[in-house]
This record gives C-alpha cells, sequence and structure tokens, in this order.
C-alpha cells in the first residue's frame, strides 16, 4: 500500500537565538504562522490551526557561519496564500534594511511559481511563494 506522509518539523540552529526569535516573530505572522507551543530557550512556529509543518530555532552549540553554498540546508520556502502577501513580505523585508535576492516575480522554470527570496539576519535564504 502506498504511503502519504509530510515533513512534521525542522529544527535550524543559530547564531543568536535571542535576535533570530525577534526576526521571526515579527516576519511569521506575515507569513501565516504562529508559535505552536511554548519551549525555552528555543522556539517554534507552524500554521495556525491545521497540520502542517513546524519550524524549530536552537542555539548553535558551535562556532561558525552558514552558507546556503555548502551542504546543509539551501534555503526554506514559506506557501503564502497570495501574490500581495508575496509583495507585504517583501516589503516587510526591505523595511527591516534585508538583503532581498530576488525581488516579486514569476519563476516560470518553476511551474506556476511567484515568489520573492531574501536572506535572514543570519544568512539563511527564505522564500515566500505563491503558486497561483
Amino acid at each position: 500500500m502506498p504511503r502519504t506522509g509530510f515533513i512534521d518539523h525542522i529544527g535550524i540552529a543559530v547564531p543568536d537565538l535571542t535576535a533570530a526569535k525577534a526576526y521571526y516573530d515579527a516576519l511569521m505572522p506575515i507569513l501565516g504562522l504562529k508559535e505552536w507551543f511554548k519551549t525555552e530557550p528555543e522556539f517554534n512556529y507552524g500554521p495556525d490551526g491545521v497540520p502542517g509543518t513546524q519550524l524549530f530555532f536552537y542555539q548553535a552549540k558551535d562556532a561558525g557561519t552558514y552558507s546556503r553554498h555548502a551542504i546543509g540546508l539551501q534555503h526554506l520556502a514559506f506557501a503564502v496564500e497570495s501574490r500581495a502577501v508575496v509583495h507585504e513580505v517583501h516589503d516587510w523585508v526591505l523595511l527591516q534594511g534585508g538583503k532581498i535576492l530576488h525581488s516579486p516575480r514569476n519563476f516560470p522554470e518553476y511551474g506556476n511559481h511567484y515568489a520573492t527570496y531574501w536572506l535572514d539576519p543570519h544568512g539563511i535564504k527564505l522564500e515566500a511563494v505563491c503558486n497561483s
């Protein structure tokens, strides 16, 4: 019998947990995500009231810098409900002084894919995508 599954959660280690929490606490409501449950000092987000992947943040134990070009996580993509939300995220990142990699546009090489890409304060590549 075929099995159906999905990713339950993803854990990300960051060099500054306090700074990451401040950044993601402001970003996640725009993406439609909220704190899933209280954990300390770690923190997490998940979809509001529906099943879906949760994202956990942990304090990195080893020093070093993140690179999306090395082995490991290349980027995280957040599915959003509309192109308007893609633009809202883009505008928010600009207000934060963030580094935009790609302004909102169609990416036909990925199908019906409208997205913006940016780097979070720790250099992690993020994407907000609407597939309509």
